[in-house]
This record gives structure tokens, sequence and C-alpha cells, in this order.
């Protein structure tokens, strides 16, 4: 079972979610970084992900595709800025890939993985926006409990690896 971690934003523009997951940091970091498992846990259920694309490459470009349970899909498109294997991933709907700009930008993400003893892993998932409109809107999308609920998901998963 998820550890929740209070850990407070770096500024007024953050939401995060701070998690101890029983796993292990590399089955942690296969979650995030293979398409198949990806789908899995990526978003709360019944919701589902369709297609999972991505090169992991600062850079690379990356699509998932959300569905809503009467099957209605929400590509989301975006970029990898920052790949650091087992460690560290940043992603941004700012560019497709490649540093072609998206025209509209809602935030970056960044997900943090550190080893915590015991087959446990620190994982620490920040979304930094780009307005404060943006943070409100993502806290009435439902961050808090969404995020919560795919981190729990995300063990789920990463426990059977």
């Amino acid at each position: 079972m998820t550890t929740k971690l209070d850990i407070a934003p770096d500024h007024d523009r953050q939401l995060l979610i701070a998690r101890i997951i029983d796993a292990p940091r590399s089955a942690v970091w296969r979650c995030w970084t293979e398409p198949d498992l990806m789908k899995r846990w990526f978003v709360p259920r019944p919701w589902t992900i369709t297609r999972a694309e991505f090169e992991l490459r600062p850079g690379g470009p990356s699509l998932i595709v959300m569905a809503d349970p009467d099957g209605n899909e929400y590509p989301n498109p975006g970029q990898y800025i920052e790949v650091v294997p087992q460690q560290r991933l940043v992603f941004t709907d700012a560019y497709l890939g490649d540093w072609k700009v998206s025209g509209s930008a809602f935030m970056t993400a960044t997900m943090t993985l550190a080893d915590e003893g015991a087959g446990r892993t620190r994982y620490i998932a920040r979304a930094d926006h780009w307005t404060r409109e943006a943070v409100d809107q993502h806290i009435k999308m439902g961050f808090h409990e969404g995020w919560g609920i795919v981190a729990d998901q995300l063990e789920d998963v990463a426990r059977t690896l």
C-alpha cells in the first residue's frame, strides 16, 4: 500500500503527489517507460489508455490517448525534456516532439524516483503549470484524487513485475 508523503509544492503554480511505493524502483520505472505497462495504470479506472507511444529521449515525442467509459478519446501529445534512467522523467505538452511548439501549454510534469530501502521507491510527481488559472483548472479536474488513484494503480502494477 502506498504511503503518502507530506511534501510542499515548490511554488504556487505547482501541484504534486509524493508517495512511498511498495515496489522496486526498476519496476516503477518500467511502468513509466513501457507502453503496455503504462496502459494498465496511467488513468483512474474506469477510464483507459487506448494508445501510448513515445520516444524516451530529450525532444522525443509522446502521445497518450485516454478514453472515458463511453469510448470518447482524449489525445495528449507532448515531448520529453529530460530522461534520466531509473531516476527522473520531465515531459510537457508545450512541445509535440523535436521541439515543435504545440500552441497550447498546460503543464510540465516531473517524475522522480529514489530507492527507499526494502524494495520500496520514493515517488514524487510534480505538475508545474504555466498559469495560476491552469492550476485551478487542474484542481477542478480532480488532480489530487486522480493522481492519487493513479499512484495506487501504478503500485499495483509495479508489484507484479
